[in-house]
């Protein structure tokens, strides 16, 4: 298991180095300026190192010449190491907004190619925490982390030649300590880096329940489990915090270690370093040099291992925005599929069997026919199957067994979307987004006219309402349409599916919201429109559907009853024992 894990984290590590290489020119200016402004950075302790070599030991005597000189170059290295710095700064900000960019770009893409059963299964904020929070964990670390390790690399390699050049002798003092700093790191990572998967696991899980409570907030109050909420909320913030607490807890470990590590290896060239002084083998100079270039040898190293914890945060943030981008699609078309135009409206079901989770069938061996521009209702008790049906006739899921037919083509040898634009659809939770009231009505229609979309909300006994309103179809719906009532958001995605030149309309429950007089006379405006188009209606309010064309009355996934309601009530069945419950 440990090994898969390390296997993935050098994966993942590719994977943002393959975004990376797609600003690859970005990134050889960044190379160039890390180079220039650290190599620059070099030059000063050498220089130092010249300025003191210039005082003559024991006579008090000054080269000042000697020391203004070698300051002033000093001076100068240091200006345009800060100049480079600063444009490498600009630069990695700026590729790593472009990854991040793109990055979202990949998610909400793949967002839109997963099957519908992907959200079915996870939840919306955790979906959202991949997108946003660990996303933001990337960029922060691309633009700030990355930097850091570049420097070290440049400045540690750099510094060593350079201690090389002034004392080999000195330098062993290195064989010591650098071993002990990479096998300390090296120890600790290994067990922080799973508490950073966990920690972002947890974050996801807990922006998960905060989403799903705040969109059922009514239902919470009416309830009164406001105490019970808050303290499933405190248990998942607990587990959050926990999580955070442990993964940087172990993670600040390492700064402490090495860079008591690093003070160790400068006590070391100081005696040493003294030693080899009062032994003719080194200037006073050049053991001010080379403790300084140990400092930038050791500096950076401790900086490294201060930022690795943030380091594997961002790893792990990667990683689930990989796993995200890496699930399966929605199955591609079967190779030669067709596209469905000219719907005429024919749909059969045949010997159709189906389960969400493989061995439990939910549908049993279902058949039936609808025919063209004919009605038909699905009724049926909650846990029928009926919502299950309507999600295999939009494809939504592919049958288990059996197949299902529209204007005879197996829907499986069609493609996905012309499919899915020849039904028209209107759920029981209505769905609108922030924008004009216009601009929702012809979502589906791309080039509406304003004439279409008044003539569908007309239909939809909507028309006088939005007239009413202070912008009129310029209306902008805020939050979901929470500035309007749930009866009149159905009406408005009712008139959307109205405008729709859809041959095959689905209603689930679309007139649970509005009242009695209004849902009448949306069944007769609807009627009028559902001419020549096939219409499936999930209804639990029996009364809304006694003039459809075919009643089937669903019962654990199988048609236990089909007919006219006046044919299934003479049956004295299952039909109407459900129509007798409702009227008793």
């Amino acid at each position: 298991m440990g090994q898969e894990k390390k296997r993935y984290s050098g994966k993942t590590i590719l994977r943002l180095g393959m975004y990376m290489l797609r600003y690859k020119w970005l990134l050889l200016f960044a190379a160039v300026c890390t180079l220039g402004s650290n190599l620059f950075n070099l030059i000063g302790p050498k220089l130092t190192g010249l300025c003191i070599g210039a005082i003559e030991p024991g006579q008090g005597a000054v080269d000042f010449g000697s020391v203004f000189y070698y300051a002033a170059w000093m001076a100068g290295f240091y200006v345009a190491s800060a100049i480079m710095s600063y444009g490498l700064q600009v630069l990695m900000l700026t590729i790593s907004r472009k990854v991040v960019y793109q990055m979202r770009q990949d998610v909400f893409e793949k967002l839109m190619s997963l099957p519908v059963g992907y959200f079915d299964i996870h939840q919306t904020g955790d979906i959202i925490s991949r997108i946003s929070y660990d996303i933001d964990t990337v960029n922060a670390s691309l633009s700030n982390d990355l930097v850091q390790l570049l420097t070290t690399v440049i400045t540690v390699v750099g510094a060593l030649i350079m201690m090389v050049t002034i004392s080999p002798q000195l330098v062993l003092v290195f064989a010591f300590t650098v071993p002990l700093s990479i096998v300390i790191t090296k120890y600790i990572t290994g067990k922080t880096r799973p508490l950073f998967r966990l920690r972002s696991s947890k974050l996801g899980e807990m922006n998960g329940f905060v989403e799903e409570m705040i969109t059922g907030q009514k239902t919470l109050k009416a309830y009164g489990r406001e105490e019970y909420t808050q303290g499933r909320f405190n248990g998942k913030n607990k587990e959050a915090v926990d999580a955070y607490y442990r993964a940087e807890y172990y993670g600040s470990i390492v700064g402490p270690c090495v860079n008591f590590v690093n003070n160790l290896s400068l006590s070391l060239i100081s005696v040493f370093g003294a030693l080899l002084y009062l032994a003719g083998s080194m200037k006073i100079g050049d053991i001010s040099s080379f403790v300084l270039y140990s400092r930038k040898f050791s500096g950076p190293i401790n900086e490294a291992a201060n930022i690795f914890s943030e380091l594997q945060s961002a790893l792990a943030a990667a990683e689930r925005v990989f796993r995200l981008i890496d699930e399966a699609p929605e199955p591609a078309d079967m190779e030669g599929a067709r596209e469905l135009t000219d719907a005429f409206g024919e749909v059969k079901v045949e010997h159709v069997s189906f389960g969400y989770v493989p061995g439990k069938t939910i549908i049993h061996d279902l058949s039936f026919e609808a025919k063209p521009g004919k009605l038909v209702a699905i009724v049926g008790p909650t846990g029928a199957g009926k919502t299950t049906l309507i999600n295999l006739l939009m494809r939504f899921y592919d049958v288990d067994s059996g197949r299902i037919l529209v204007d005879g083509q197996e829907t499986e040898r069609l493609t996905r979307r012309s499919l899915r634009k020849a039904y028209a659809m209107v759920l029981q939770d209505t769905w609108l987004f922030y924008g004009s009231i216009y601009e929702n009505l012809a979502y589906g229609k791309e080039g509406a006219t304003r004439e279409e979309v008044e003539a569908a909300a007309k239909a939809a006994r909507i028309h006088s309402f939005i007239k009413r309103l202070p912008q009129g179809y310029d209306t902008i719906l805020t939050d979901e349409g929470t500035n309007i009532s749930k009866g009149q958001k159905q009406l408005l995605t009712i008139a959307r599916a109205m405008l729709l030149d859809a041959r095959m309309l689905i209603l689930d429950e679309a007139t649970s919201n509005v009242d009695t007089r209004t849902e009448r006379q949306i069944q007769k405006a609807m009627l009028k429109l559902m001419e020549n188009k096939t219409c499936f209606v999930i209804a639990h309010r029996l009364s809304t559907i006694e003039n459809a064309d075919l009643i089937m009355v669903v019962n654990d996934g199988e048609v236990v009853e089909q007919g006219t309601h006046k044919e299934l009530m003479a049956k004295q069945g299952v039909y109407r024992r459900l129509y007798n419950a409702q009227f008793e």
